[in-house]
């Protein structure tokens, strides 16, 4: 892959993803999402109760009806066409009020009903990771937030999960150990994963993702630039409750965080 993906590479990924993704996320095979990831970033951004939210790369809208069901006004917006079907199929079963649409983040405009000034906030999880021109990113939330609106993602740490990252472990001790490398690599790539409880019985095939490597400097900066104002940072651990249940989050308890998540305004 030279340079950077394009829209249509990202798109054709998660078409690619969409039927095995929203089966095996809807019976819980997220377990780092469900456990973990989910209940600290909600506590992270807060009350959002009353307010308009934009779930910016909702996928097949499993976390855009979490926000629906803590009382926001949702519209999802995610660039696969197969994502947004499951997305509008389980709203048809399941009414919650949330309206869906097909477009690149990075590019809004072409949706006449997203609006300028129009959302309290604009949400994204673990997407922009994922997707090319961050700045277009950055500049359409802006473009939409009302005045004094927050605009808060999470996405995996770039500090840790590069393209060069891997766990190590001792044979004598079965000490696990973290190694990085590739952080300042510009050039995404495809990363081949299976969610951490797939049953092996099931010959899952892995999901391919397109990974922008990018560092913490033009995450932030870029952010400035666009004209927000940095309002917090978390780097969260999981619980020690969290760990019993999955323990294979306790190496992300010391050695590093594999999320990242960032609010501005």
């Amino acid at each position: 892959m030279n340079g950077s993906s394009d829209n249509g590479q990202v798109r054709r990924c998660w078409d690619e993803n969409a039927r095995s993704w929203q089966k095996q996320v809807r019976r819980g095979g997220d377990t780092y999402r469900e456990y973990f990831n989910n209940p600290a970033f909600f506590e992270f951004v807060g009350d959002i109760s009353g307010k308009t939210v934009l779930d910016m790369g909702c996928g097949e809208g499993y976390n855009t009806r979490l926000m629906a069901r803590k009382g926001a006004v949702v519209t999802g917006v995610d660039i696969s066409p197969e994502m947004i079907n499951f997305a509008r199929q389980e709203e048809e079963r399941e009414p919650l009020g949330i309206t869906y649409y097909t477009a690149s983040m990075n590019d809004l405009s072409i949706i006449s009903e997203i609006k300028d000034n129009s959302f309290d906030m604009v949400l994204s999880t673990m997407a922009i990771m994922d997707a090319p021109h961050l700045e277009k990113i950055y500049k359409e939330a802006y473009r939409v937030l009302k005045p004094g609106g927050e605009f808060a993602f999470n996405i995996t740490h770039p500090c840790f999960i590069t393209k060069g990252y891997r766990w190590n472990q001792d044979e004598k001790t079965g000490e696990r150990t973290l190694s990085v490398s590739n952080y300042f690599d510009p050039e995404p790539y495809i990363s081949r994963w299976k969610f951490l409880l797939a049953p092996p019985s099931e010959n899952i095939e892995p999901f391919n993702t397109i990974c922008h490597q990018r560092s913490i400097s033009e995450y932030i900066n870029g952010l400035l630039e666009s004209g927000f104002t940095l309002t917090g940072i978390h780097e969260p651990r999981p619980t020690e409750d969290v760990c019993e249940k999955i323990p294979r989050l306790k190496d992300w308890t010391f050695h590093a965080s594999v999320f990242l998540y960032i609010v501005f305004a």
